[in-house]
Parts: C-alpha cells; structure tokens; sequence
C-alpha cells in the first residue's frame, strides 16, 4: 500500500469535521479518503464503481404486496 501526505484546505477540513460529527460512529479518516479516492476515479471511468448489487428475485414470492414498503414492521416481527 502507497502511503500519501496530503494537506486539506480549511474550508474541506470544517466541511469534513462536521461530517464526521454527525456520524454515530465515525470511521478513521483515511477510510473516509480512500473511499472519496474510490468514488471519485470510478465516476471518472478510472474503477469500477464498488458494491454492485444483484438481487435474483424469488420464484415463489412470500405472497405479501407491502413488504417494501412496511419491511420494519415484518422485520421486527409484527
């Protein structure tokens, strides 16, 4: 792994500092870097964006027509 030293603007830094405030439980910062690097070379074409989802939708269904819609209700159970 390539190691980096970067220095951030103040107006990124405040930007970033009430980010990770607002976060129950904030990530270190190099994660939070390496993902903006991530996003920011796969919006340019550079990678693959990550966490491509592929659903296969069942082929008997549950029978329910509101699951997407109440999903908390029938994941708690009720």
């Amino acid at each position: 792994m390539r190691r980096a030293t970067i220095t951030i603007g103040d107006e990124i830094e405040a930007q970033l500092d009430a980010w990770m405030r607002r976060q129950d439980a904030a990530p270190p910062l190099t994660a939070v870097l390496q993902t903006a690097l991530k996003e920011f070379l796969a919006h340019r074409g550079f990678a693959a964006p990550s966490g491509n989802l592929h659903v296969t939708p069942s082929k008997k269904g549950s029978g329910s027509r509101d699951i997407s819609v109440a999903h908390d209700r029938y994941l708690a159970g009720k």
